[in-house]
């Protein structure tokens, strides 16, 4: 273990050249570097974070939702059917015209009616809208108020207005109390998501956002180490500043309120674009890539470091794809129908979608199924969502 600790922290790549870890172990008084342990707190504060999650959704966004007439009742479920079931668990969950052929001569059923099982069966594995409901508010709620507390820190911070800030006399910058209180409450919600995933409402890129969260998690702790939480905070801060939008966008949707919602979701796709693909290149990028060399140097960790920096750039144009997807579908069609990050399916399907040849009627959102209870469904966190780092 101790020549493994000594290759992993070798200084040679995290530190610049002529700096070793000695230099920043012996600060003066009251002067604080970062260290590698500093973020184990993120560890018990994530299951405090999770806790109080629980805790709002069951309590605080449930009474919201009553009181916008979303309940939490479940749907029709499927009547028990051994045949049916097995084919729904082991071949398909939704059968082609061959498999409904068979099944009806199997049962004695007709065809619509073994339709109709498939699409109550699909359905009781759904979670209802008041749950969607409850899980965005909280991540609305979150987001605000990091972006919040993220205006209000950087706001006095010379490295908000000069980007240069966040290179002169690196490494040797101190850890201010509000800087790792915004480091280390952003770390501890992605190990949050990282608990809460497996839980949450399952969406089509699961696998995306679960590696996501995992390069977050890395990024944040690696620019935390190496001392980079300067220009990291102006990261979490673009990132910060849509996300809120997106959930307030789905919360307006769920409420039916369609205007309100394709409203809010234009000028989150607005921001967005504005801070994912113009003020985070130009910005961000920027000075990690150019200026930081011009004043310290590259070094290993620094390489790194901008790679990833750059692969967060590519999702970012790959999300700004799908939003922007979104956008011309709902122009066409005179609303937002359905974003992309959607659950496996839309959470209710009327009967009313198939006719009785198997063909689905003609309003349908843009992935050809039913909106939220006739609405359009907004399901997702996006680029966290989601997306902090």
């Amino acid at each position: 273990m101790a020549a493994f600790s000594a290759w992993f922290w070798n200084e040679r790549f995290w530190l610049p050249h002529n700096v070793t870890w000695a230099d920043l172990a012996d600060p003066a008084p009251g002067v604080e570097y970062p260290k590698a342990g500093h973020l184990l707190t993120a560890l018990p504060l994530a299951l405090g974070i999770f806790a109080v999650r629980i805790l709002f959704e069951r309590f605080i966004a449930s009474a919201c939702a009553r009181s916008l007439h979303i309940q939490p009742g479940a749907g029709r479920r499927a009547q028990p059917n051994a045949v049916l079931e097995k084919v729904f668990i082991s071949i398909t969950k939704n059968p082609d015209s061959r498999h409904l052929d068979g099944l009806s001569k199997q049962l004695d059923w007709e065809v619509r009616k073994v339709q109709r099982w498939f699409r109550h069966r699909r359905n009781q594995d759904k979670p209802s809208t008041h749950t969607k409901f409850c899980e965005s508010m909280w991540r609305f709620t979150f987001y605000l108020g990091i972006f919040t507390y993220g205006v209000q820190f950087l706001w006095q911070t010379p490295w908000m207005w000069d980007t240069r800030h966040c290179w002169y006399g690196y490494p040797y910058q101190v850890m201010t109390r509000g800087l790792y209180v915004y480091y280390v409450t952003e770390l501890a919600f992605y190990w949050s998501l990282m608990f809460s995933q497996f839980r949450d409402i399952k969406r089509k890129d699961f696998l995306i956002m679960f590696v996501h969260h995992l390069a977050t998690v890395g990024l944040i702790s690696f620019s935390y180490v190496n001392n980079m939480a300067r220009v990291g905070s102006l990261v979490l801060f673009v990132h910060d500043t849509s996300d809120f939008l997106l959930e307030a966008a789905k919360l307006a949707n769920y409420a039916k309120s369609q205007r309100l919602c394709d409203f809010l979701f234009i000028l989150f796709g607005v921001v967005f674009f504005i801070t994912r693909l113009v003020i985070y290149p130009y910005w961000v990028l920027n000075s990690t890539m150019f200026e930081s060399w011009t004043i310290v140097g590259p070094f290993p960790s620094w390489w790194l470091f901008n790679f990833l920096l750059l692969v967060l750039q590519v999702l970012h144009i790959f999300w700004s794809y799908l939003i922007a997807r979104i956008a011309i579908k709902a122009m066409l069609r005179g609303k937002v129908c359905k974003d992309v990050r959607s659950d496996v399916e839309s959470s209710s399907e009327d009967e009313s979608n198939t006719t009785t040849g198997g063909s689905k009627s003609t309003h349908l959102s843009s992935n050809g199924e039913n909106g939220t209870n006739g609405h359009s469904t907004l399901e997702s966190q996006t680029p966290e969502e989601n997306s902090h780092f």
